[in-house]
């Protein structure tokens, strides 16, 4: 920490100035344009940020409603709340349209029992409804949007914000929209009018104004159906998440770190690969670079992370991915094995795509960038007929770049269809698949002489590649997932996904530098591998109560196939030396010979359960466990022998969660994972699996209803990790233990109205704690995984004012010192890393620019040992144009 405090005194000015801009936001002043505000408050005293308990009737109503400033003040009578853990089901929206604007209905039987709050922020009028949630009658969660319905109205929204609050935002233009608040027999009722209607006199006759709809109506005074599943931004606070317990469940309720990359941040940030995303996860260390190719090679808490796509099993070594139709990112930390099954205790991440959209959307943007990068991406949603039974989606891209390294090109395509259908009112099918085809190169890395450490014959140059190679690799996926509604309780899923690769690469790979440390001895190799990997999920998950504890049960079984034909089918032969500061390249026409020719075979079976038991409003306890059987083959295609091993594990998770008041969440937890190791003993014993245990206590406090912070304490062993026979060195034993110990703080959300941030510190203490060989590596560091490490990224964009849709981001992540290698035989430096954005957003026009390694400083990205140190790509700016119509 003392050197990450060292980096930030010595940074350039220019960092200064830009904190000053964001950490200075203008203030913003809501207006008000009643003219008896200050009566009413004076006759009932009713502080103005009191909260309305009930919901009056338009008759009740003495005193006429002129803003949504006035309706907060209004005092109420108490309506009667839900019963505790009753959540009220709004099972649709419509929009009707009035003299003077529009009357937003929120459909529910029950609105007597909501709870209703009212807050204006700038020219925002906001309304949580407590009690309640959007549902349709298949159960599905919606959410409501309307873009320019009226006059003087740029958006109204209704949404869920968590598991039992909906919010409802009406934007205005230009002031504080008019807003009043009733109840009928068809439910709750908002009622919009035109800025233009409530400005006018009252003796000049109101002018009636029409929503935006697809199709004139013939009657204006009939309900416009406008019940839809629409782009939800979510800022950079999501409040809900599936990755902890396979169901929709808010995070507070989680006993586990679990942090969200929402759209907003891919966006601000203009993500294009995995890693990048990452970088904003407390407690994510990268393993590979931006010129690797490969994506999942993310370490959490020190140890490997599992990768998952909507849930279901992603792991791949060679994976590669685009993100134009990813939704957000989510990360938990720690074990996993009882929800996913086998797997690196470092935690899973998963993928969440985007899904299709009931009413009409298309969006288009363009990157343009350093190093020779291009980008183009169509994202294309709606529905396929009048009814809406049958939705689609279509998100296509095309990438094309060069990088900071000599020799590096890449070329990629990705198409990423999705047809969504309903079967029936309680019955949906989805039909997923995506396609990406990469062409380009790989990059091995640079000698540590000369980069790390001093060569007497000067530095290695950053953009330096000893490697003239070539690589090839097309993903196939297809799947569908069906989705049945038993009842308003109980659900079934069903989801199936086949993924095809097929990857080739050839390039020289770097042996080591000779004693002048100046000729770079190395080999030439050919690599081929072909993997198909089939998935099959089904669970049900149901809601009951015995008395008075209420239940949230998770029932599963998954079954999985990964084959991986040819899988280390390597091709060797001589290649020149090269001379890695005045390098020259010949190509060889020498035959290869095929050193290694392997075919490995994994089939999984799991079953598993789990119980989110709500004890008290305020104490929940969380119960799983999954039990999996695990065979893998072996085939040796050079030595024609073939082995099979099987082998079963069982990987609880407890975790129990007491909220002393509703915006803070204290939690522990003890859970499992487990990784199957192949092969035997010296004594022909089979090795047992490597077992992840982890126990963690924190807090996660909601700091207001658009902030939240997390702190957790964690100790994370893993046990039966192989390390060589001292008596048989040719033979291992499972004797080795690693360990990690840390703390966790995250920090996500929205601070002021147009001030947002995301932000984490972990300190990671990660050691070999015991091993036999020699010499002993215990006490020894992880590779790659700094002790300390943080990441921050805040923006502003102006609410109001000549400035209005201008906003700037600016990026700070520091990564102390990392262990080089598995001996610890050197460290690579600790960096600070500047970014920053400038955006302007207007309607639905978007312009970007990006800018990485602000400041242009020198530091290594990661190291795969002596012979492969990754510099950092320098000082690049991305320009992006979009357009939503």
């Amino acid at each position: 920490m003392q050197n990450f405090l060292l980096a930030l005194g010595r940074c350039d000015w220019r960092l200064w100035i830009i904190a000053l801009v964001i950490f200075a936001p203008q203030p913003v002043v809501a207006e008000t344009k009643s003219e008896n505000i200050q009566e009413i408050l004076a006759t009932n005293q009713v502080p103005s940020n009191a909260t309305n308990t009930n919901i009056p009737q338009l008759s009740d109503v003495e005193l006429p409603v002129t803003s949504a400033q006035m309706l907060v003040q209004q005092p109420t009578p108490t309506n009667t709340p839900a019963t505790p853990g009753e959540v009220v089901t709004i099972t649709g929206v419509k929009a009707n349209p009035t003299e003077k604007g529009v009357e937003v209905i929120l459909e529910t039987a029950a609105g007597d029992k909501l709870q209703v709050a009212n807050r204006s922020t700038g020219n925002n009028f906001i309304a949580d409804i407590t009690g309640g949630q959007l549902r349709l009658a298949n159960g599905d969660a919606f959410t409501f949007n309307s873009e320019k319905p009226l006059a003087g109205i740029t958006e109204i929204t209704v949404t869920n914000i968590d598991a039992n609050t909906v919010r409802v935002t009406v934007v205005g233009e230009k002031a504080l929209p008019v807003v009043e608040l009733f109840d009928d027999n068809a439910g709750l009722i908002f009622a919009v009018a035109s800025t233009e209607t409530a400005t006018k006199p009252p003796d000049t006759p109101p002018v009636e104004e029409k929503p935006v709809t697809e199709k004139p109506q013939e009657k204006p005074d009939e309900p416009i159906e406008l019940v839809v599943t629409g782009e939800q931004d979510e800022g950079y606070r999501v409040p809900n998440t599936s990755v902890g317990t396979r169901t929709d469940t808010p995070l507070r309720d989680i006993p586990q770190t679990i942090q969200v990359i929402p759209q907003e941040v891919l966006r601000d940030q203009n993500v294009t690969r995995l890693e990048d995303a990452t970088r904003n996860v407390a407690g994510a260390s990268l393993v590979s670079s931006s010129i690797t190719n490969f994506d999942q090679n993310t370490r959490l808490r020190g140890f490997l992370a599992n990768f998952f796509r909507n849930g279901v099993r992603d792991q791949d070594r060679f994976q590669i991915m685009d993100f134009a139709n990813v939704e957000r990112v989510e990360v938990l930390s720690g074990p996993a094995s009882v929800l996913f099954g086998r797997g690196f205790p470092g935690g899973a991440v998963n993928i969440v795509t985007k899904q299709p959209l009931s009413d009409p959307f298309y969006a288009v943007n363009a990157t343009i960038g350093s190093f020779d990068f291009y980008r183009g991406a169509i994202d294309l949603s709606g529905p396929l007929n009048d009814s809406r039974t049958a939705l689609y989606r279509l998100n296509v891209a095309y990438q094309d770049r060069n990088a900071f390294v000599d020799l590096f090109d890449e070329s990629q395509f990705f198409i990423a269809p999705v047809i969504s259908l309903a079967l029936g009112e309680r019955t949906r099918l989805t039909l997923e698949g995506d396609y990406l085809d990469q062409a380009g190169s790989f990059i091995i890395g640079l000698p540590i002489e000369g980069t790390v450490l001093p060569n007497p014959n000067g530095r290695i140059p950053r953009n330096r590649s000893t490697s003239d190679s070539e690589l090839n690799r097309t993903l196939t996926t297809v799947g569908y997932r069906l989705e049945h509604q038993f009842s308003d309780n109980w659900s079934l899923q069903n989801v199936l996904r086949a993924s095809f690769r097929s990857y080739e690469q050839a390039f020289v790979f770097g042996l080591g530098l000779n004693p002048d440390l100046r000729i770079l001895n190395v080999i030439r190799e050919n690599f081929i591998s072909n993997t198909q990997i089939y998935t099959l999920q089904t669970y049900l998950t149901g809601e009951f109560s015995t008395g008075s504890i209420d239940h949230q049960l998770l029932f599963g079984v998954d079954l999985n196939r990964n084959e991986d034909f040819s899988s280390g089918r390597f091709f060797a032969g001589t290649a020149p030396p090269i001379d890695v500061f005045n390098p020259v390249f010949e190509r060889t026409t020498e035959p290869l010979t095929l050193t290694r020719d392997s075919d490995f075979l994994t089939e999984g079976l799991g079953f598993y359960v789990q119980d989110l038991v709500t004890l008290a409003p305020n104490l929940k306890l969380l119960l799983g466990g999954q039990f999996d059987l695990v065979r893998q083959t072996t085939e040796d295609n050079l030595a024609n022998t073939k082995v099979s091993e099987s082998t079963d594990a069982f990987s609880p998770r407890v975790g129990l969660v007491y909220q002393p008041i509703p915006p803070i969440s204290l939690y522990a937890s003890y859970a499992r994972s487990f990784t199957p190791v192949g092969g035997t003993d010296f004594e022909g014993n089979r090795f047992v699996p490597e077992r992840g245990t982890q126990y963690e206590v924190g807090i996660k406090a909601d700091l207001n209803d658009q902030l939240s912070a997390t702190l957790a304490f964690y100790d994370l062993t893993l046990s039966n990790v192989l390390t060589t026979d001292p008596v048989n060195p040719n033979f291992s034993i499972q004797v080795g233990e690693q360990r990690s110990r840390g703390v966790d703080l995250t920090l996500g959300g929205e601070i002021l109205p147009g001030w947002s941030i995301i932000a984490g510190y972990a300190y990671i203490d990660a050691e070999v704690t015991e091993d036999n060989s020699i010499p002993s590596p215990v006490g020894n560091r992880f590779t790659n995984v700094p002790q300390n490490s943080f990441n921050l990224w805040t923006k502003y964009e102006f609410q109001r004012g000549a400035l209005q849709g201008f906003g700037v981001g600016v990026g700070l992540f520091y990564v102390g010192e990392r262990a080089g290698d598995f001996g610890n035989t050197f460290e690579l430096p600790s960096y600070l890393r500047t970014d920053a954005a400038l955006y302007y957003q207007r309607n639905r026009f978007r312009a970007a620019l990006n800018f990485r390694n602000l400041f242009d400083i020198t530091y290594f990205e990661s190291s795969f040992g002596r012979g492969r140190i990754f510099y950092g790509e320098p000082f690049a700016v991305q320009g992006t144009i979009s357009w939503e119509f």
